[in-house]
């Protein structure tokens, strides 16, 4: 069993104890990171997720809460006796060292016999695909390469925990997307516990059993990829998780011959509810976003009613489908659709929102309502 629990975990510079904004890079966060749970912790840059796994790994101090492995409390243990092991982002390997001693470097500090040795460094080569690389060195490896012998570094030592701090980041995108399969076959293979942090959403919802989104060092959401992406808790996940991000529309609910109306603030769409049902408790507030993700939103769609008519400000092909940009509000309304021919710029659609799938954000604090 590998079972990682924070309890009201916060970091606290001292240098900074007299700017409350920045003196807590972490503030009071509480989670359960299961036995053989991939958790990924991911957020945008400065939230605080690398820090967070700094400290699970015992390279931060840990300033209030406590921190557990399997109920036992790690908080003062040092980093070696914690039964983890970590990739960085740097791969950090041993540049003068073969890809056998790099990995074999942990083993041998322990005295752990040479036939034992030999035998996990095959093994772990195997399962990496890096059985033809043990005689080369880093500098002669691919980066996808070095990356697999950080991770077969960590493997070897058959640790409780494996943690990643943004492992791929230097890769390109075609390395990134082969990485991210290989890690998800390397968890069902090892069946062990390991949390990873990454600022790419896509990453996250790719590899997470569950993800914890983390804003200015606060949990935000904890929940497995598509209940984070169909029920956010609020306006930050919501624009975080998906790709392109979802649309969001300020306006007000306004009662008009019986109907609930939607009215965007720019009078460019007006939605109508003939169903209360579909609305928020809390749909007489004045200031709300509307949200809506890009795939949820039909254009020339008569059948279904007109929202609106709106004009095209841009396009991009992607050869399976259509992304078209709207002009609206501040932002441009993002609508993922089929491809369609003759498209012009300034030409107007007419548009039809999904009514089962709005959701309404407090335009105050960005809190769902529900």
């Amino acid at each position: 069993m590998a079972e990682v629990k924070l309890e009201h975990i916060s970091k606290v510079y001292e240098e900074h104890k007299n700017d409350p904004a920045k003196a807590k890079t972490i503030d009071d966060i509480s989670f359960t990171v299961r036995d053989k749970e991939f958790l990924v912790l991911v957020g945008p840059s400065g939230c605080g997720k690398s820090t967070l796994l700094r400290m699970i790994a015992g390279l931060e101090e840990i300033s209030e809460g406590n921190l557990s492995l399997d109920g036992q409390r790690i908080n003062d243990m040092d980093p070696r006796d914690r039964d983890l092991a970590m990739v960085f982002q740097n791969y950090a390997l041993y540049p003068h060292m073969t890809v056998f001693e790099n990995m074999a470097f942990g083993l041998r500090l322990k005295k752990i016999s040479k036939s034992e040795i030999m035998q996990r460094v095959t093994e772990t080569a195997e399962l990496l695909e890096l059985e033809d690389e043990l005689h080369r060195k880093p500098k002669s490896l691919s980066g996808g390469q070095r990356q697999r012998v950080a991770i077969g570094r960590a493997i070897i030592r058959r640790p409780k925990v494996f943690l990643f701090d943004e492992p791929l980041s230097n890769l390109d995108a075609k390395l990134r997307s082969q990485m991210r399969i290989e890690l998800q076959k390397l968890h069902r293979d090892i069946n062990a516990t390991m949390i990873y942090v990454t600022h790419d959403q896509v990453e996250a919802m790719t590899l997470g059993t569950r993800i914890a989104v983390l804003n200015k060092g606060k949990l935000m959401q904890l929940d497995t990829p598509m209940h984070l992406y169909d029920h956010p808790a609020n306006k930050f996940v919501a624009s975080f998780i998906g790709s392109p991000a979802m649309n969001f529309i300020r306006g007000a609910f306004e009662n008009t011959n019986g109907k609930v109306v939607f009215k965007c603030l720019d009078s460019n769409c007006n939605i109508v509810f003939d169903n209360q049902q579909q609305l928020p408790v809390a749909f007489n507030n004045n200031n709300i976003e509307l949200g809506i993700r890009p795939e949820h939103i039909l254009i020339d769609s008569n059948s279904d009613g007109i929202d609106g008519e709106l004009e095209i400000m841009a396009f991009e092909n992607m050869g399976n489908e259509l992304l078209l940009y709207f002009k609206l509000q501040e932002k441009p309304l993002i609508v993922r659709g089929k491809i369609m021919e003759d498209l012009a710029f300034g030409q107007r659609k007419k548009i039809h929102f999904m009514r089962d799938k709005m959701k309404f954000f407090d335009g105050a604090n960005g809190q769902i309502l529900t």
